[in-house]
């Protein structure tokens, strides 16, 4: 095995400061090569007696297809669309069946239990399971059987799901899509793409999927879910050195996804409460810096209420984005980080849900990735158990203690992964020290005043002159220094 490269090294050590495990244990890497793929003909429970069989359906024939990045191997979620009566579609989303393989007291768990993600950095991806799961057998790769649960959604035509349901099926991937190219197709930009017309009437399906999608969205906005334009960077490597950042642009497709997974969510969520089995709910609480957001509107002369206020916020947003669309990233960043970030809690039977502040929607929960998100698999095995008539596996105690785990780990692999992403732009600054750069302003606290550059998208931290600086003040600043090993990017605001 080749050395490690020199960003490689620093995501881990890395991961293992903010105590994420970079490594596998040797009975995890055993366990799973032990595991096979081979789907049931029927529903079962690992560990635990079923009080009744659930056959599982056999959905291979559908055109199934999976749309994600182009070089994405944890695939853990298929689509597939049906016209309906009176304009509705009917909207079939597959969930790998990531539960099956494997149970509580496993090695494999005791690991994922632990990250409760994966962890995606510039230089390496630290999967939640073993790669024989997370890119085999455990996802649902192109031209493979696969066991699934499947969330069925009766999508009306005025976008609101108006029936929803969830069982076990068989399917296949037929077609292993990516967003950019899907996107060009769907907007016009290019021509389809020869992986869809390689599967008989997956073209029109997709055009079936995205009027879907659409709807969807249209009508999550009329109940007041924000309109973002987050601006993502990919750091492109050239023999593990940082060469350039690309910016990643939002598309058709990765909104297709994207409403389709909030749909699944929170059917999910309705089903298990409907049961009566708790559920981790995913949460982002109204703004503590709801007065800065109200500045921010003031300052570009509009007027939003005292107290939050989504619907609000998010009319706010559709105007800012129509009058200034070039500004429009820097606003929604600004945005975004007065939103503040979302943490699981868990909503015991019959309690009154727990909203999202950021979607609009208050049934809602991690369900959707569970190769690839702890939450989503302890949903699973929720969901597993609410099917075949069994006790939750857990008690009430340990999903709380499991919730706030996961909280505490995702916002540390976040910080990793801003840690390494912040590393590689220090390496392509390092020869820029001295040049005066524009930005926003990202953070302010007692903590530090942080900004991010409009070219290159970068942030750093401005350590001269950020008196009176807030989060969306515009500024110039020069680069003063960087350090690799710490992902240190330090700037002097230029008055």
């Amino acid at each position: 095995m080749p050395a490690p490269t020199r960003l490689q090294a620093l995501a881990q050590r890395a991961m293992q400061a903010r105590d994420l495990w970079p490594d596998f244990s040797a009975a995890a890497l055993q366990e799973a090569r032990a595991l096979t793929a081979t789907p049931p003909d029927r529903f079962t429970l690992p560990g635990a007696t079923s009080t009744k069989t659930v056959v599982m359906q056999d959905l291979r024939q559908l055109p199934w297809c999976s749309i994600d990045n182009d070089d994405s191997l944890d695939l853990d979620q298929l689509s597939v669309a049906m016209p309906a009566a009176d304009g509705a579609v009917r909207v079939l989303v597959a969930i790998a069946d990531v539960a099956s393989l494997f149970g509580r007291a496993s090695a494999i768990d005791e690991h994922a239990a632990h990250n409760t993600t994966s962890v995606y950095t510039a230089a390496q991806v630290f999967p939640m399971l073993p790669e024989r799961l997370s890119t085999d057998i455990s996802v649902l790769v192109a031209a493979c059987e696969r066991a699934s649960l499947v969330v069925e959604l009766e999508i009306d035509a005025s976008g609101s799901v108006r029936a929803s349901d969830l069982y076990p099926a068989c399917v296949v991937n037929q077609a292993k899509l990516a967003y950019d190219s899907v996107g060009a197709w769907l907007e016009g930009r290019q021509p389809v793409p020869a992986a869809i017309t390689a599967v008989a009437g997956l073209d029109e399906n997709l055009r079936v999927q995205d009027r879907a999608a659409q709807s969807l969205l249209q009508q999550r906005h009329a109940h007041g879910a924000l309109t973002l334009q987050t601006l993502e960077t990919r750091v492109i490597l050239d023999a593990g050195t940082p060469r350039e950042l690309r910016v990643e642009q939002p598309n058709r497709a990765k909104s297709l996804i994207e409403e389709f997974m909030i749909a699944a969510n929170t059917a999910t969520a309705e089903f298990l409460s409907r049961r009566g089995y708790p559920v981790v709910r995913r949460v982002l609480l109204p703004p503590e810096r709801w007065d800065r957001i109200v500045a921010l509107a003031a300052a570009l002369h509009e007027t939003l209420p005292a107290e939050p206020d989504a619907a609000a916020l998010n009319a706010f947003l559709v105007k800012r984005r129509a009058a200034q669309p070039a500004q429009f990233a820097d606003l929604s960043l600004s945005i975004i980080k007065l939103l503040g970030r979302g943490q699981y809690m868990v909503e015991t039977p019959g309690g009154a849900p727990s909203g999202h502040f950021g979607l609009a929607v208050s049934d809602y929960m991690h369900s959707t990735a569970p190769n690839r998100r702890f939450p989503d698999l302890l949903t699973q095995r929720l969901v597993r158990a609410a099917l075949a008539g069994v006790a939750p596996p857990y008690s009430l105690q340990e999903l709380q203690q499991l919730a706030a785990h996961c909280t505490v780990q995702e916002d540390n692999a976040a910080k990793v992964e801003r840690q390494v992403a912040k590393s590689a732009a220090a390496m392509l600054l390092s020869a820029r020290i001295g040049q005066v750069f524009q930005g926003m302003v990202t953070g302010a606290s007692a903590q530090g005043t942080w900004i991010r550059l409009t070219s290159p998208p970068v942030e750093g931290r401005i350590v001269q002159g950020y008196d009176g600086l807030d989060v969306g003040d515009h500024t110039q600043v020069r680069l003063t220094h960087t350090d690799v090993e710490r992902g240190f990017i330090d700037f002097a605001r230029v008055k």
